[in-house]
């Protein structure tokens, strides 16, 4: 791999962030409807379809006529969420479109941010979380050739461990993410710092063992009790019924049972490392805020792939919307900066039916 460090040097990275970094040409994924794509950069909700393709309809329902197709990571400007009496009963939450009304199913709720450089990094690197609606990743090839490599999405986090000049002559980040045995890079203004201060426990003052989990496969939801009273609570996407005859084979519904906390991770790069488009592979680099509660490797997870809490989803493990499931990362122990996690009393995790 070339030494891009030395075609980008502090001189040249102060004097970029003097002529405004911030204001980098936005991608082109913004959309431009009704003339309000500016206004997208940075005050309005925006929506990534987050699956193939979706229907637009005429109305807030399923029954209503569909009108045309949004395609997968196209953008939408959401201009208000409708709760339709058409359910469905689990999720009844719409979006009100450009041309219609889409499903709010597979359609992840995005903002488009971008952000200050920073240039130095700690020697384990810096957690970083992507804060535009997507970002597409590149590697370089023998002979300094910048390939694409992954698609990157909004709410995912990464870890960064320094800054080159990017194929546009712009900064860009290099990412480690442990699975993959080669860095990969994205333009820097896509990602954010994850302060310390936002990582900090919460409720420490409550003693670990008067905390619980509790997480219903029937109502798929999860309630986090301190002292037996309901603290937090929110809709997740559980396991989908096994249907694989091959007994070695790692079940996909959630394990029933008392569990616990086993060891927390801020970012995980689910999969087998491989490079692919497919929107349907088993390929998710950089879910954040990741919690295991089963020897097999059940977690429960942020989720950037679907937004259709209140079903079964997953491969086994417990999906929840990134800031549901930051929560449980800080409150949940033992706390990823325990080191000896067999004196620490881990927070139990009971799965029922009911």
């Amino acid at each position: 791999m070339p030494d891009m460090s030395q075609k980008y040097n502090r001189r040249d990275f102060l004097k970029t962030l003097g002529t405004g970094m911030a204001a980098l040409a936005l991608p082109s994924f913004l959309p431009d409807e009704r003339g309000l794509g500016a206004l997208s950069q940075s005050t309005m909700q925006l929506g990534r379809v987050a699956r193939d393709s979706i229907s637009v309809y005429s109305e807030p329902s399923d029954k209503s006529s569909i009108l045309f197709q949004r395609f997968q990571d196209d953008v939408l400007n959401i201009y208000n969420s409708i709760v339709s009496e058409d359910g469905p009963a689990y999720n009844p939450l719409w979006y009100r479109v450009w041309g219609g009304y889409v499903h709010s199913a597979f359609v992840q709720s995005v903002r488009n941010r971008l952000n200050t450089v920073q240039d130095t990094f700690p020697d384990s690197g810096q957690l970083m979380e992507l804060t535009v609606p997507y970002s597409d990743a590149y590697r370089i090839r023998s002979g300094g050739k910048w390939e694409v490599f992954y698609r990157l999405y909004y709410s995912s986090t990464h870890w960064v461990f320094g800054v080159v000049e990017g194929p546009d002559g712009h900064p860009w980040y290099e990412i480690r993410d442990g699975l993959v045995t080669l860095s990969y890079y994205v333009p820097a203004a896509h990602l954010r710092m994850v302060t310390d201060e936002e990582l900090a426990p919460i409720s420490p003052e409550v003693s670990a063992r008067d905390k619980r989990i509790e997480i219903s496969i029937d109502f798929q939801t999860l309630k986090a009790f301190e002292n037996g009273t309901l603290v937090h609570e929110a809709l997740v996407s559980t396991g989908l019924p096994t249907t694989s005859l091959d007994p070695a084979a790692i079940p996909t519904d959630t394990p029933n049972g008392t569990h616990m906390v086993r060891s927390k991770r801020p970012s995980v790069h689910m999969g087998d490392g491989t490079l692919r488009s497919d929107a349907e592979a088993y390929e998710l680099p950089g879910v954040p805020w990741v919690s295991y509660f089963e020897i097999h490797g059940y977690a429960i997870h942020g989720t950037y792939w679907h937004n259709n809490f209140g079903v079964t989803m997953s491969h086994g493990c417990v999906n929840m919307r990134s800031e549901d499931a930051k929560w449980v990362y800080r409150w949940s122990t033992p706390s990823p900066q325990d080191i000896d996690v067999t004196t620490v009393y881990h927070t139990p995790v009971v799965v029922t039916n009911e």
